[in-house]
Formats: C-alpha cells, sequence, structure tokens
C-alpha cells in the first residue's frame, strides 16, 4: 500500500468530512486526499476574519479549483473571545476552538459526519495548544495519525499535483504579535498592510513583527542580502503601514519563533 492509499484508506471510511482548509500545504494535501477518497462527500471549508492575511483566501479559492474539491468560506470571530485578545501563549486554543465550534455546528446542518484537519506529524513536538482544541472537539488528523511530517507532506503535494505543495507557511496575522500584547483589528490591518508592501517589493517569505511603534522585518535566508543593501526600500515600506521605527532583523526568518521561544520555557516531561 502506497503512503497516499494509506491515507485515503484512513478518510474513505468517514463517508463525508469537512475540510479545515487554509490552503496552505498541509490542509491542501488534506483536502485533495478527501476529495479523492469522498468524491462529492467531501467539502473544504475557509475561515475568514481579520487574522486572514490579505490574498490568501484568493490562493486557497485556486487551490480548491485545481483539486477539484468543493469549496466555501465562513465568518469566524475569535477577536469576540477574551483569551484570543488577551494573546496570551494559549492564543491559539481560543482561535481553534472558535472555527472548530463553527466547522462542527455546519457539519451538524449539512450532515458532515467529521471535520478534517492538515496537522501532520511534525506539529507534536511543537507548543500547539490548537491540537487541544481539536481533541475537545474530535478533529480528525489524517497525517498526524499516520505519522506523515511536513517535508513529506510536501512531497506527497507535489505527486497529486496540488499548486500550493511549495507555498511558505502562512499562519494568521495574530502570530506576529508576542504573547502578552493585546491583539485587536487595528493592529492586524496594520500588520497586513506592512507585509503586503514588503511582497509587492518581491519578498516573498517574510514577518512583520508587532512591537507598538516598532515593526521587525524578518526574511528569509535567500531574500535578506537583498534587503539589507536595499534597507530604505524595506523601511520605507513598512512605514507605509504606519510604522514610525523600522527594524530588518539580521538573522534569517524562521518559522514558528515567538512559539518555539515559549516552548523552550516548558519544564521538560518527566
Amino acid at each position: 500500500m502506497t503512503r497516499i492509499e494509506e491515507l485515503e484508506s484512513r478518510i474513505s471510511p468517514l463517508g463525508s468530512a469537512i475540510v479545515a482548509f487554509s490552503g496552505g500545504v498541509d490542509s491542501s494535501l488534506v483536502a485533495a486526499l478527501t476529495v479523492r477518497a469522498l468524491g462529492d462527500r467531501a467539502l473544504a471549508v475557509t475561515a475568514v476574519s481579520p487574522a486572514l492575511a490579505t490574498g490568501e483566501l484568493d490562493g486557497a479559492c485556486e487551490v480548491a479549483r485545481a483539486i477539484g474539491i468543493r469549496h466555501e468560506t465562513i465568518t469566524t470571530d475569535e477577536l469576540a473571545r477574551e483569551g484570543y485578545r488577551a494573546n496570551g501563549s494559549d492564543r491559539c486554543y481560543h482561535c481553534k476552538t472558535e472555527l472548530y465550534d463553527s466547522l462542527f455546528a455546519l457539519a451538524e446542518r449539512r450532515g458532515y459526519e467529521a471535520v478534517l484537519s492538515g496537522a501532520n506529524a511534525d506539529d507534536v513536538g511543537d507548543w500547539r495548544p490548537g491540537l487541544r482544541a481539536a481533541a475537545e472537539h474530535g478533529v480528525v488528523h489524517p497525517l498526524l495519525e499516520v505519522g506523515v511530517g511536513k517535508e513529506e507532506v510536501r512531497a506527497l503535494a507535489r505527486a497529486l499535483g496540488v499548486p500550493s505543495a511549495d507555498k511558505p507557511a502562512s499562519p494568521c496575522l495574530a502570530s506576529r504579535v508576542p504573547y502578552g500584547t493585546q491583539v485587536d483589528p487595528v493592529t492586524l490591518r496594520q500588520i497586513d498592510r506592512a507585509e503586503l508592501a514588503l511582497k509587492q517589493l518581491g519578498y516573498r517569505v517574510l514577518r512583520v513583527r508587532h512591537y507598538g511603534e516598532l515593526g521587525r522585518v524578518e526574511l528569509a535566508e535567500d531574500e535578506l542580502p537583498r534587503a539589507l543593501a536595499t534597507s530604505e526600500d524595506v523601511i520605507e515600506a513598512v512605514r507605509s503601514a504606519g510604522y514610525s521605527r523600522v527594524e530588518i532583523e539580521a538573522r534569517p526568518f524562521q518559522s514558528g519563533s515567538l512559539s518555539m521561544k515559549f516552548a523552550k520555557r516548558l519544564p521538560a516531561a518527566r
């Protein structure tokens, strides 16, 4: 049995399923596998909120069309949740609780038997409070359950012709706000404007970390030299979003750096 067949065999008995679909490689692979296994009883659903970066919904729509899965959107209101706005280390728990509450309500109304996520095997060792919310709701994680990590996710996505196979990770805009700093719509819009301005300069893998009046730019290793050589362009782009001070991080961008800093402070498991 091939890896793809193994994954499909995990999904097929479900009968029908909604996929929590961001358009990133993980959820796109799960969506592609689900439509292969369940046909028209598969539905991809993208949550739209102020934390969704500009362009991400368009990208998700394109991926859904390419893989042939039915696609819908819902509006989520995580900002109405105090725990999310407070932006503690468990912010993702409150975000995913809002998402899964909405998806399971939709599943119940439409008669879908399961809700699937794109969590993969590499997520287990990271700080992922969203997985706790998923466990409380009974979300199915085919990639995690079969032991598929990120590198294999991309390889399988390429094998299935998924357009987002090489798409950089793009978590919600709130992930740019340090833990303990309040999350609000104004801040999220400012981050979005700053990152969009940098993308218009041709940068592909980036984050603008929000520190009040300071926007700290993180860029991929292969893009960092150009940014440092043309720093005024980068600074002006971020200032155009309303930041009075701008710094370019000299070290290359590392996905999940804020979460990793927190995870390192956790007591070791006994």
